[in-house]
């Protein structure tokens, strides 16, 4: 055709992003769509439950993982309503708990991870394994979940997890540090409804040379990302950790997370091990 551009691989990838984005946009709005409910497990796990589905992202049953280093009541995630989903942020132990993983999909389902992560295996011909591109929505039933970047202490493979459901939009983040990416997950979904994001600024002392820079976000920077990307709610998870060989959190974390707030930040929802959040008119503590 004369006076015709040819459309590019990347301008197609770009335009499908962007249709994506708007129809995920489109699907958090639903009023009529079936209520959203999470409720917060041990570490870094959360469980997002609509009335026929659930799912979860990072579970954590297995008591030998922390051993006496983790106070944290172990939820139980065997109980799972309808079709059972899982979504792992990275390969860590503490992320990525198989007796967790057959707990929770013990009647089958999927579980998806980061591409280049790798495979877990020996799970099960029942339990149906999807590694996940960055940007590519994943369809889970009436879930849509998105692996978008994040930044690992160890430069492991790792994402942060956008879900939509229920007429809601979260995002969680593994336990990723600070990175350039904020900016453009912000412009990419919009809004976010609640951020679950870590906040004990984690030090390792087991990788040589060692570094006192925090290899997870810290308080101050998780309300910094929560901002960026127009968080309503910040839920800090992965924290709480006490005397774990070569691994060193900040202390008060939860202290610092409220000398960090300021009129602009998110709010926050603090929410111990099997507590729910809640969108109106919140059970758990405030700040």
């Amino acid at each position: 055709m004369t006076g015709s551009v040819p459309i590019g691989r990347r301008d197609l990838i770009a335009g499908g992003l962007a249709c994506a984005a708007f129809a995920d946009r489109l699907g958090a709005r639903t009023h009529d769509a079936p209520a959203l409910r999470i409720q917060r497990l041990a570490w870094a796990g959360i469980r997002l439950q609509l009335p026929g589905a659930t799912l979860f992202i990072d579970p954590l049953i297995d008591p030998d993982i922390w051993g006496d280093a983790l106070p944290d009541r172990l939820v139980a995630v065997d109980d799972g309503i309808g079709d059972c989903f899982v979504l792992l942020t990275h390969n860590h132990p503490d992320h990525r708990d198989p007796m967790a993983i057959s707990s929770a999909l013990s009647r089958g389902g999927v579980i998806a991870y980061p591409s280049g992560g790798s495979p877990l295996g020996g799970m099960g011909a029942h339990i149906r394994e999807r590694p996940s591109p960055l940007w590519e929505p994943q369809l889970l039933g009436d879930f849509t979940a998105t692996p978008v970047p994040a930044s690992d202490g160890y430069g492991d493979a790792q994402v942060s997890w956008v879900v939509s459901a229920g007429g809601r939009r979260i995002l969680h983040g593994g336990d990723t540090m600070m990175h350039g990416h904020w900016w453009r997950i912000g412009r990419q979904f919009g809004h976010f409804d609640a951020a679950f994001l870590p906040i004990n600024g984690a030090r390792f002392s087991w990788r040589l040379p060692a570094s006192e820079e925090p290899a997870v976000l810290t308080p101050a920077q998780a309300l910094t990302a929560a901002t960026i990307i127009g968080a309503r709610t910040l839920i800090p998870i992965h924290f709480g950790v006490r005397g774990a060989e070569g691994y060193a959190e900040m202390p008060r974390a939860l202290e610092m997370l409220a000398q960090a707030r300021t009129p602009n930040s998110p709010q926050v929802q603090i929410l111990a091990p099997g507590q729910w959040l809640g969108w109106q008119e919140p059970r758990a503590e405030q700040m």
